[in-house]
């Protein structure tokens, strides 16, 4: 046990980097394959620590239950919380549900709402994003901790950057994301001019779930483009 836990030689570490390489190749592969033949979705997420009884859970299951009604498929992390409460609307509504699994010594497991044969695991993080922001149709971000915020600006980044082509982003909970979304606005564009006053229109700030639904079907006309189901 001792020598499991001790710290890895240079070599050692150069070893298994190579070796890690297939993995990865096999994560990837095994994603692409799955969600091509699922297609798009819109994206829910959150934090794992939500309860079901929670105001913030409840208006998630709402949110993916219109979401499902109005055409699109819906994608979460597929573990508890927000997430449940993500993949749980979209059953409810008999739409398509999606949860993509990541491997954590806490917090995450699957939920049960999650179809069949679109539950897919992962062991890293990068994988496991890039699966998020190829077949999303939209992101909706829901309340949630370091990693709900990992993913949302990595999207603006991307879209920012021209990276990936853009999408709606909307931030759900005016209490709790108003004083980010001012702290951006005053800091990062006012006092700083680290952003563009353009970069603070890829973002939607709403509080109930009609007003998501009309950001995404008002982007998606505004495009000529329909959901993927």
């Amino acid at each position: 046990m001792r020598n499991e836990s001790r710290p890895k030689g240079w070599n050692e570490k150069k070893t298994n980097d190579s070796w890690a390489i297939f993995k990865i190749m096999g994560e990837f592969v095994n994603g692409f394959e799955k969600m091509s033949r699922i297609g798009p979705c819109v994206s829910i997420f959150g934090s794992a620590r939500t309860k079901p009884d929670h105001k913030y859970y409840k208006l998630a299951v709402e949110v993916a239950e219109k979401i499902a009604d109005n055409g699109y498929g819906v994608i979460t992390g597929g573990g508890p919380g927000i997430m449940e409460a993500g993949n749980r609307g979209a059953h409810l509504a008999g739409g398509t549900s999606v949860g993509l699994n990541i491997e954590l010594p806490f917090e995450q497991h699957d939920n049960p709402y999650i179809d069949s044969d679109k539950s897919l695991d992962f062991d890293y993080f990068f994988v496991r994003k890039v699966m998020f922001v190829k077949y999303s149709q939209g992101f909706v971000v829901m309340p949630g901790g370091f990693g709900t915020l990992d993913e949302l600006f990595e999207a603006i980044t991307l879209i920012q950057t021209h990276k990936i082509q853009k999408f709606p982003i909307i931030l759900v909970g005016t209490e709790f994301w108003g004083g980010l979304m001012d702290w951006v606005k005053e800091t990062l564009l006012d006092s700083f001019n680290n952003i563009s006053a353009g970069d603070l229109d890829l973002i939607h700030l709403v509080d109930t779930s009609d007003e998501v639904i009309e950001v995404l079907n008002n982007f998606y006309d505004e495009y000529k483009l329909s959901p993927n189901f």
